[in-house]
């Protein structure tokens, strides 16, 4: 018979083992650690997209390579991205598109409804980026909102897609209900 601690040593040896195993997959997750995408060499999108933060030239071919077709970048024109990001897209493969979400009063359900729009236009699966991914995630909420979740899960939707700091932001929006 095993002693208590060591029948709790096996189980947490047991669920590290499967932890190990499930690292081998593809990045999976709505928003995704880029330098986990690169060092994995593969990511897989949720529904169809998924939201990072400002991807280098080495993201991006992982991305190609995993099948994506289009990125959507929701950076401004004078934000610096570190390289010719249209050029590398568009050497890929894939679609290169931009929805500019400059400031607060960006994050708008207008704004919401173009990223659904370009979601439905271009083919996927999708890259949507901005710097850090707060921009998409607030995006995802009211874009969640406007079909038909209630407030608490929207929101729930944009953390899972990088919402942070303009959290605040889509609380006022969601409380404005102007998205209906």
């Amino acid at each position: 018979m095993l002693r208590p601690i060591t029948a709790l040593i096996f189980v947490a040896l047991a669920f590290a083992a499967v932890a190990d195993e499930t690292d081998l997959g593809p990045v999976t997750s709505l928003k995704v650690d880029l330098d986990r995408v690169v060092e994995l060499g593969t990511v897989s999108s949720v529904n169809g997209v998924t939201s990072a933060g400002q991807p280098d030239e080495a993201a991006l071919e992982v991305f190609a390579d995993a099948g994506y077709a289009t990125v959507i970048d929701l950076r401004g024109e004078g934000e610096d991205r570190g390289f010719d990001e249209a050029a590398v897209v568009e050497e890929l493969g894939l679609h290169y598109v931009t929805l500019a979400v400059e400031g607060k009063d960006a994050v708008s359900f207008d704004n919401a409804r173009k990223l659904d729009e370009l979601l439905q236009e271009y083919p996927g699966p999708v890259l949507v980026h901005c710097g850090s991914g707060n921009r998409v995630g607030a995006l995802l909420a009211l874009r969640a909102s406007l079909a038909g979740k209630d407030d608490e899960s929207a929101l729930e939707l944009g953390r899972a897609g990088g919402l942070t700091s303009l959290e605040s932001v889509v609380r006022e929006r969601l409380a404005e209900g102007s998205g209906q």
